[in-house]
């Protein structure tokens, strides 16, 4: 429940990595405490490796995200995310179905971390613009895995 907390205001930090730090903690005042040094030695090689499967079960082996930008201010906001970040984006023409506007939607696959950087950078070129996060599974060509 801890690292649930902690993701609500740091959300680039990864479950299993929150998890593992909290039961380090816990594991150290252990052996402080109760002066086990062998068990908590054991436990510590216990708790990174299950910080390690929590990470591929929740998130998979070469996860990343997958941002949507839509905003008015489109060119300045695809501009600094490539000299900010070197991370390409794609443009794809979009009909606002509510307000029948046609608008420019910014397409980008990055990483967790990225991903975090590119929705500050959307918000501060553009406040109103509306910035979709989702997970993709995998992620093939130039800037990630080789098939």
């Amino acid at each position: 429940m801890v690292a649930y907390v902690i993701r609500e205001y740091k959300p680039s930090y990864r479950t299993g990595n929150l998890i593992v730090m909290i039961d380090v903690v816990i594991i150290i005042l252990n052996a402080i405490f109760f002066k086990e040094i062998e068990i908590g030695l054991y436990s510590a090689i216990t708790i990174y490796l299950m910080g390690k499967v929590i990470d591929v079960v929740f998130e998979g082996i070469n996860f990343t995200k997958l941002i949507y930008i839509i905003s008015d201010k489109y060119l300045d906001i695809s501009e600094e995310i490539m000299k900010e970040i070197q991370r390409g984006l794609t443009g794809i023409y979009a009909k606002g179905m509510y307000t029948n506007e046609e608008k420019m939607m910014l397409l980008c696959v990055a990483s967790r971390n990225e991903a975090m950087r590119i929705k500050q950078i959307s918000k501060k070129v553009d406040s109103h613009s509306f910035v979709i996060i989702s997970n993709a599974r995998e992620a093939y060509g130039l800037g990630f895995k080789k098939e």
